[in-house]
């Protein structure tokens, strides 16, 4: 009889760890699959929709300082694809550029460095910049008329240089807010529709000037 008794438990016992085993079995797998189905959703936005940036060195200060992390938006503004020549997925540029945004794009120089700036000139517009001011020449104002940029430099900013130039139809007019310390479109020409990454959308790092562009 004990040992009937004693085969019971043993079996009784089998079976718990038997299904306390299938039981963690089961929860690994559904947490698998998860991470899985959460890295098809977000790997995608994360590679092809928004990118990283740090923002390096004090051409753009004090509106972006240097170390500070933000996300680019590229939707929109630059071809997005995915697999041998966009076979899989292919979206093209479907978005203008705004005068006033700030930008991440390809150093014309060298495509393998990243500049921030602040678009300026927009494709078709003849710039001017003399005693200190910018002028924008272009169909609407075909006389021109000087930049307001309150919105983001103070008053006793001045830009520096002397020059005029005509951009094509695929081409920007890029500078940096800090003005006396910005290498940009003043010093090395245009930059290139197909050069733009995209539009600032967020400062994410430092939490304490965390802003929504």
């Amino acid at each position: 009889m004990n040992n009937q008794n004693n085969l019971e438990k043993s079996h009784n016992q089998g079976q718990k760890e038997n299904e306390v085993y299938q039981g963690v079995g089961s929860f690994i797998f559904e947490v698998i699959k998860i991470v899985f189905i959460a890295f098809l959703i977000f790997a995608p936005i994360r590679f092809l929709v928004f990118q990283p940036f740090f923002v390096q060195g004090a051409s753009m200060e004090p509106n972006f300082e240097n170390s500070e992390y933000l996300i680019i938006n590229e939707l929109g503004y630059k071809e997005i694809s995915l697999g041998e020549d966009g076979k899989f997925f292919q979206v093209g540029p479907f978005r203008e550029l705004e005068r006033g945004w700030p930008v991440v794009f390809q150093y014309p120089k060298n495509n393998n460095q990243y500049f921030i700036k602040r678009i300026i000139g927009l494709p078709g517009e003849k710039v001017e910049v003399r005693d200190g001011q910018v002028a924008i020449y272009n169909t609407e104002n075909p006389e021109g008329f000087v930049l307001d940029e309150s919105d983001y430099l103070e008053p006793y900013i001045q830009t520096t240089g002397d020059l005029i130039i005509q951009l094509e139809d695929d081409e920007y007019f890029v500078m940096g807010d800090n003005r006396m310390f910005s290498s940009d479109s003043r010093s090395w020409g245009p930059v290139k529709k197909s050069d733009i990454v995209g539009k600032v959308l967020i400062r994410a790092w430092p939490l304490s000037r965390m802003t929504v562009f």
